[in-house]
């Protein structure tokens, strides 16, 4: 999996994670840099499941947690009407990240 990334753009954080799409959940990794996010697909999947999110575009981060000892994860709001769900285990750093950049 390859990322191409932008003149001085910069990763700061990646992370394993999945994104159901289509009623198919998509294993994947998210990553953020210093100018967007990405989510990109581990295996051979179609165009469609590889996301990139401007930092101007996002609305909103909500985090969320499924049950106590479940699912912990973020929910980026697009100003498009969209949320994107990514559950992560170290949610708090990046919804953070995520927060001092838009």
């Amino acid at each position: 999996m390859t990322v191409k990334l932008n003149a001085n753009e910069v990763v700061l954080k990646a992370g394993d994670t999945n994104q159901t799409i289509e009623n198919k959940t998509v294993e994947g990794k998210l990553i953020i840099t210093n100018q967007r996010i990405y989510f990109r697909a581990l295996k051979e999947e179609p165009d469609n499941f590889n996301l990139e999110i401007l930092f101007d575009n996002i609305l909103e981060v909500i985090y969320f947690s499924k049950g106590l000892f479940s699912v912990k994860g973020l929910n980026v709001m697009t100003r498009d009407g969209r949320c994107h769900s990514f559950p992560l285990k170290k949610r708090d750093e990046f919804g953070q990240l995520i927060n001092k950049m838009y």
